[in-house]
């Protein structure tokens, strides 16, 4: 049986912490109350592609410890199958350590732990059987870079469709990106790849025609400007709605979540940014990277 939606990427436990401000290097400040959540970008996406209405599989590792129990826990009741996920008994559930000001923003760091285990041989095992002309695979970089790859040419390989969000952003080989469909970049991941520097939504749609050269098509990201998006049919931008913003960690991946959901439903790339966009000014309105439950 093939999948309509892959997500391959990482799973973390959460510690977030709420500051007035960002501590300058090797400054101490005391902040709130640490809250503890489900996090990773793969799982967040996972579930921002669930909440959009897609069966999302995820394939990506946790550690067989009481974190990972959870997090498998916590993605099933929201509605990820997480019957291809491996259980490591070398190695901790990841971990992120974010800070969050006072004006949303936000930093992050994060211990891989099980994540950075993932083989390419197993995933590529694992994957290959699912993948098919209707699967989309959608991937970020918190997982290591041969797994992306492996993952990427099964799927496209079996006639599926690529999305990569290059984040963190790090080099690629110009094999990987030609295969993106869409590449999904915001404006400094699309200065790591050669992306022109731009100053408003007419300049990042220009350098996303200028990346259209290398992969099959181009979004970037404009955090509350929207999106612009580029393929050989055209491109355009979708403006976001303007919102009380409360915290900035999880819009990017509830982005990605909702696009790649809406391209496996079948959607044109004009509509799954749209959705995207949607989803992303939706989730900067709760604090942490996923929506309050109860």
């Amino acid at each position: 049986m093939t999948a309509s939606l892959i997500v391959l990427g990482s799973a973390n436990t959460d510690y977030t912490v709420v500051v007035d401000r960002h501590p300058q290097p090797g400054e101490t400040l005391l902040g709130g109350d640490v809250a503890v959540a489900t996090g990773g970008k793969g799982a967040n996406q996972a579930l921002a592609a669930a909440r959009a209405g897609a069966m999302p599989i995820f394939v990506g590792a946790v550690g067989d410890d009481a974190a990972g129990r959870a997090m498998l826990d916590a993605l099933g009741a929201g509605g990820v199958d997480v019957s291809s996920t491996a259980r490591l008994a070398d190695a901790p559930t990841g971990v992120a350590l974010i800070t969050v000001s006072s004006d949303g923003e936000n930093t992050i760091v994060v211990a891989p732990g099980a994540n950075g285990r993932l083989d390419p041989d197993a995933v590529l095992a694992t994957i290959a059987p699912l993948a098919g002309p209707e699967t989309v695979l959608l991937s970020q970089l918190e997982v290591p870079l041969a797994v992306v790859q492996a993952a990427a040419h099964a799927v496209a390989g079996a006639g599926g469709r690529v999305v990569l969000n290059l984040s963190p952003a790090r080099d690629i080989s110009a094999e990987l990106l030609a295969l993106c469909d869409p590449l999904v970049v915001n404006e400094s991941e699309a200065r790591a790849v050669g992306a022109a520097s731009f100053v408003d939504a007419a300049g990042a749609l220009d350098a996303a025609r200028a990346l259209g050269d290398r992969c099959r098509s181009v979004v970037i990201t404009l955090g509350g400007d929207g999106a612009v998006w580029s393929d050989g049919a055209g491109g355009g931008h979708v403006a976001a709605p303007r919102v009380d913003v409360v915290d900035t960690t999880g819009a990017g991946d509830a982005f990605v979540g909702a696009l790649s959901a809406e391209l496996a439903d079948g959607a044109s790339l004009a509509d799954a940014v749209t959705a995207g966009v949607r989803s992303g000014a939706a989730a900067v309105q709760w604090r942490g990277a996923q929506p309050p439950t109860g």
